[in-house]
């Protein structure tokens, strides 16, 4: 197969021959530059990637991939798209290639989008952002998709052993996604996905009110069928009505989002920590036990880190404690440690428990 990778860029500069190197197993690398000040360009061009220059006003993310995926030569097999700042492991190509020999015409691949500070992995989900040359193209002014010309389901497949990271300049601005999600939900408000990432950005910059707003008018649609991003709508609402003091409210949206989606563990990790600080250790106690009995991390972009390392295990140790069951508090909090061995508080829970 011919293989392609293509791209958009702004002043990327810090990150691209460590983007090029990585993509280097690609039979061409593709690049659309939506108007860099610094040495992007230059290094990109060097380094053997063919690159192109296009100043977008207004500047939306699906204008900017759909010119770059215009790039890529018309007897390309695969295309995929990446950003500058993500890498993949070596390999990638052969087990791409392997996934698309199935007859698939997207691949998904596993996605690590961030980093805690201890170096583990953060939020994981699988991408599909390799695709066939032909019959597609990306929809949305934000948190762009590739969708198919003629609306059909694509065939898709799994590419096991693929990584991609992204390692971000957290010093970036993120400041265009809002209006650009605003766009979108103008542009079609009656798609769900894009209510939920709004009502998501509307959380991020705590405007509560509009939050609550959005994500309700997201679990009214018709389209918002999807029990993973309806619960995870529910736990936002819960998280805007608990930063407003309204206790009673968080609690329903807690317990609905947990309904919601049993199978996650996001939903039951913090109706878990929301009982824990009102006190309630039956409650903290339930439903950390819930969460640990959901063995198997969502694939999709639905999941919190906090919920597949030390949260649960710290939640059942603390209530477990104030419950009288000091064996059983010692024996999570040990677990808890273990994921972050350098938590102070964690350390200090255990030796109140020890010494208890």
């Amino acid at each position: 197969m011919k293989v392609c990778v293509y791209a958009i860029a702004k002043n990327e500069e810090k990150f691209a021959r460590r983007w090029l190197d990585s993509m280097s197993e690609a039979d061409g690398v593709y690049v659309l530059d939506t108007g860099s000040s610094d040495e992007t360009v230059r290094l990109l061009k060097e380094g053997g990637a063919i690159v192109e220059q296009r100043i977008f006003e207004p500047f939306r993310f699906d204008d900017a991939r759909n010119a770059s995926l215009a790039m890529v030569p018309d007897d390309a097999d695969v295309c995929v798209c990446t950003d500058i700042d993500e890498v993949f492991h070596r390999g990638w190509r052969a087990a791409i290639e392997k996934a698309f020999a199935s007859g698939a015409e997207t691949v998904y691949y596993r996605y690590t989008w961030n980093f805690l500070p201890s170096g583990e992995e953060g939020h994981v989900f699988w991408l599909n952002n390799a695709h066939r040359r032909h019959g597609f193209f990306w929809k949305h002014p934000v948190h762009e998709v590739i969708c198919t010309k003629d609306g059909h389901e694509p065939r898709s497949a799994i590419a096991r052993g693929v990584q991609l990271d992204h390692l971000a300049d957290e010093s970036k601005s993120r400041a265009q996604y809002l209006p650009l999600l605003e766009l979108s939900v103008r542009e079609d408000p009656e798609d769900d996905r894009n209510s939920h990432y709004l009502g998501r950005e509307y959380l991020f910059y705590r405007r509560y009110d509009e939050a609550i707003a959005e994500l309700t008018r997201h679990l009214s649609l018709k389209s918002a069928r999807w029990s993973d991003e309806r619960s995870a709508s529910m736990r936002y609402i819960a998280r805007a009505y608990k930063a407003k003091g309204e206790r009673a409210e968080a609690e329903k949206w807690y317990l609905r989002a947990a309904a919601e989606a049993p199978y996650l563990r996001e939903a039951n990790v913090e109706a878990a920590q929301f009982y824990l600080a009102e006190k309630n250790w039956h409650g903290a106690c339930f439903f950390a036990l819930k969460a640990l009995e959901i063995k198997e991390r969502s694939m999709s972009y639905i999941n919190e880190p906090d919920a597949w390392s030390w949260a649960p295990y710290d939640c059942l140790a603390v209530a477990l404690w104030y419950l009288g069951d000091k064996e059983g508090a010692q024996s999570n909090a040990e677990r808890a440690l273990a994921y972050a061995p350098q938590n102070e508080r964690l350390k200090n829970n255990l030796r109140i428990i020890l010494g208890g």
